[in-house]
């Protein structure tokens, strides 16, 4: 099938050579004219024939907001529009509604793999009527990892986002028991290798995951993380799942408490906080700050 692909960083440029290699055409936008196969959305629109398919991956927010109202004026009823970004769902609810008024469908997709999902394929959790994800299958298909899961419709729209928003959260609250774990090896005399502690625990143990091969691909790149400044971002995200718990009155202590942990990093040089950030660029390739 023919895919337009708005937005070809980190993210949207390796999705674009995956869903190519799967065997579609895929025609990219960006800003950065060196990315980009088109230099407008216009010629973007121009380049699919209908009933077209675009699927958007700019950041949340008001750069979501504004490509899909210009591709709202540029669509014909019958497109469908994807947002694969990390907006949050109740900008799914107002952007289908919109779209709807126009004849447009509307799909949301919540999209993992970071840097690694050219090659691993990318977990996709996706929300909509059943007509318009069907229309995006073929893209569904080439993104997912081999095998039978890795993709799910999760729901109507705006279910793709907040599962997405959910994953992050447990993410957030993995990724801080690890630290929490490595910061204490490393504070005791008698433990005198954590690293390799770390790599042990790969094999066989209750704990492994992708997230603690990460964490040894990073301590394989700096043993102690001395490089590193003791601060991690936060992607937003976290703060929408805590809120949503709020708002369910679901009680969600691990992962409000590796938010707010977040929060205090941003206070003092948090041993901690080396390993969370450690971590987010070798998934996402996130900043860190050096010291």
């Amino acid at each position: 099938m023919e895919l337009g692909l708005v937005g070809l960083g980190k993210m949207g440029g390796n999705m674009r050579e995956r869903i190519r290699r799967a065997g579609h055409t895929v025609v990219g936008y960006d800003r950065n004219p060196d990315l980009a196969d088109v230099h407008s959305l216009e010629e973007l629109v121009g380049k699919l024939s209908a009933p077209r398919v675009v699927w958007v991956m700019v950041p949340a927010g008001e750069a979501t907001q504004a490509t899909v109202d210009r591709l709202g004026e540029l669509l014909e009823p019958g497109d469908v529009v994807v947002d694969g970004g990390n907006s949050r769902w109740t900008d799914d609810e107002k952007h289908a509604e919109e779209l709807a008024a126009k004849g447009i469908g509307f799909v949301d997709c919540g999209v993992s793999g970071g840097v690694w999902g050219l090659e691993n394929g990318y977990a996709l959790m996706y929300g909509g009527d059943a007509e318009h994800v069907a229309r995006v299958q073929p893209v569904f298909d080439a993104l997912k990892p081999e095998g039978d899961f890795g993709a799910v419709h999760a729901g109507r729209v705006g279910a793709g986002h907040f599962a997405k928003m959910v994953h992050n959260g447990i993410e957030y609250a993995m990724m801080q028991a690890y630290a929490e774990g490595w910061e204490l090896l490393e504070k005791v005399d008698s433990v005198e290798n954590v690293r390799e502690v770390f790599r042990s625990w790969q094999e066989g143990t209750v704990i492994r995951s992708w997230l603690l091969d990460l964490a040894v691909n990073a301590l394989d790149d700096d043993e102690h993380l001395d490089g590193l400044r003791g601060y991690a971002q936060d992607s937003g995200e976290g703060r929408w799942t805590v809120e949503a718990a709020i708002d369910n009155a679901v009680p969600l202590p691990a992962i409000t408490a590796s938010l707010f942990a977040r929060f205090a990093s941003r206070q003092d040089d948090s041993p901690q906080m080396k390993m969370i950030a450690a971590l987010r660029n070798q998934f996402g390739g996130h900043a860190v700050e050096k010291k």
